[in-house]
């Protein structure tokens, strides 16, 4: 699998990264399904602490403790769990995401984290110190770059404004396509780039039943289901390319839960290469875009 230089980035990473929110918490079974990925090239794994409330972290740090340097490993922070784990509070404070990297770090069974990502954001939140935590843990060698989860327009251009993080994990895929009016231009131009996750859309464009997703009813999701069955591509593929051609995009982060989701997910990456721009751009002008309408 060819990696992709990030300009933000002092390290290439995969076009296909593993979500391991899909994972089902078990280590021999997750062991199975990462050793799958990274001996398929995909070596580039995306969790959080919040997942499983820090088991996830747990259990992605047991399965690659024996050949960490084999993989890019990125995870978030920001969301403070309850000290009675009734649910957790947004805390994007300084003091807090030092405080929460150690745990990771530990959970993880590392002494660095690739790259660290504040789990959303908010036009109110203190973005100096928290910036400022981000550069003091890169300082540190605790974390080699940072980036940011949100689909809010306006947080996004105010966070490109004061600093220049090396990804923004955003929602995209062709029932999402709100990021092409208002986010993927400006960051197209900075040196930074788009982590893309719900590029399956849930699966409702390859094997689920239709239901309603953002704007569209469930009948409106069938017929683009049916629009991209009738091209004849594999849909898995068809949703790769229609993510990776964008040029603010820098991997698609995609989870599975099984070795054969990752060997089907591996197989559409080599098909998607084959697809025709002339063909993607086809089928994608027959798709209605639609807009954010909050967070301007």
């Amino acid at each position: 699998m060819k990696k992709r230089k990030i300009p933000g980035l002092e390290f290439e990473i995969n076009p296909i990264a593993l979500g391991c929110m899909s994972l089902n918490g078990n280590l021999k079974a997750d062991q199975k399904i990462i050793d799958a990925a990274i001996s398929a090239g995909i070596d580039f794994l995306d969790t959080a602490d919040l997942y499983q409330k820090g088991l996830n972290e747990e259990v992605v740090g047991a399965a690659i403790k024996e050949r960490r340097k084999d993989v890019i490993l990125a995870t978030k922070v920001g969301n403070q769990l309850r000290e009675d784990g009734d649910g957790w509070d947004w805390n994007p404070r300084k003091a807090y995401i030092l405080e929460a990297v150690e745990k990771s770090l530990a959970r993880l069974q590392t002494d660095y984290i690739d790259l660290y990502q504040l789990h959303g954001g908010t036009l109110e939140d203190p973005w100096d110190e928290t910036l400022e935590a981000f550069d003091i843990l890169k300082s540190q060698g605790k974390i080699r770059a940072f980036g940011i989860s949100s689909i809010r327009p306006n947080v996004i251009r105010k966070v490109l404004a004061m600093s220049s993080p090396a990804t923004i994990m955003m929602q995209y895929s062709p029932l999402d396509r709100r990021p092409e009016e208002a986010a993927f231009p400006l960051i197209a131009e900075s040196n930074t780039r788009v982590l893309v996750r719900g590029a399956f859309a849930k699966g409702y464009l390859i094997d689920k039943s239709a239901q309603p997703f953002l704007d569209y009813s469930a009948a409106e999701v069938k017929e683009i289901r049916e629009l991209i069955a009738d091209s004849r591509l594999l849909p898995e593929a068809f949703l790769i390319r229609f993510g990776l051609m964008q040029p603010a995009v820098g991997s698609l982060v995609i989870g599975a839960s099984s070795v054969q989701q990752v060997e089907k997910i591996n197989f559409a990456n080599q098909q998607h290469a084959m697809i025709s721009e002339d063909l993607m751009k086809e089928i994608s002008a027959k798709i209605p875009l639609n807009l954010y309408t909050q967070h301007r």
